[in-house]
């Protein structure tokens, strides 16, 4: 997403309304857990007021992520607000958080990439019904049983065992 600082002087301090759809797909193939990422929405505004450009905008999107438990994908519905300060002056500042700006034309593509990349979230979980659909309960040799199923059968050789542990725990009381 481009925007012509030409285009913006000539509003003379009024705000450029934009709405448009980008394409960041390149964040699939960065080292992070972002498996596919839609085409995102960004939408908002920008004002220039001397050398200072200020963008106020949104990006609205979804990204497929991996479930913490299970690796399953989980879609991530996700809208960020953003602020970006860029500066034309060859004043240096020392805050960082104003861009400096060589060109004509000021490319947000990197800055929407950041802001995406920032909102990724630590951890996702999968819906139990995605879960129990992709959850594999039988095996060569082997069962999985909810805890309900494991205390309705016990092993006959730990039926001792029980036995010992309910007249212990009939004693403390």
């Amino acid at each position: 997403m481009k925007i012509s600082l030409q285009k913006l002087k000539q509003l003379h301090g009024n705000p450029l309304s934009f709405d448009e759809s980008v394409d960041v797909r390149e964040l699939e193939e960065l080292d992070n857990d972002i498996r596919k990422i839609d085409p995102v929405q960004v939408k908002g505004t920008a004002r220039i007021d001397g050398t200072e450009i200020t963008f106020d905008f949104d990006i609205m999107g979804q990204m497929i992520l991996p479930c913490a438990r299970t690796l399953v994908d989980v879609p991530y519905d996700f809208t960020i607000h953003a602020v970006e300060t860029f500066t034309t002056s060859s004043y240096k500042s020392n805050d960082g958080e104003v861009h400096k700006v060589d060109t004509e034309v000021l490319d947000l593509n990197p800055y929407i990439k950041e802001n995406i990349i920032l909102e990724i979230p630590f951890r996702v979980f999968a819906e139990q019904e995605v879960l129990e659909a992709n959850t594999i309960s039988e095996g060569k040799g082997w069962t999985l049983m909810t805890e309900e199923q494991t205390n309705e059968k016990i092993d006959p050789r730990l039926e001792k065992l029980k036995a010992l542990l309910d007249d212990n725990n009939n004693e403390s009381l």
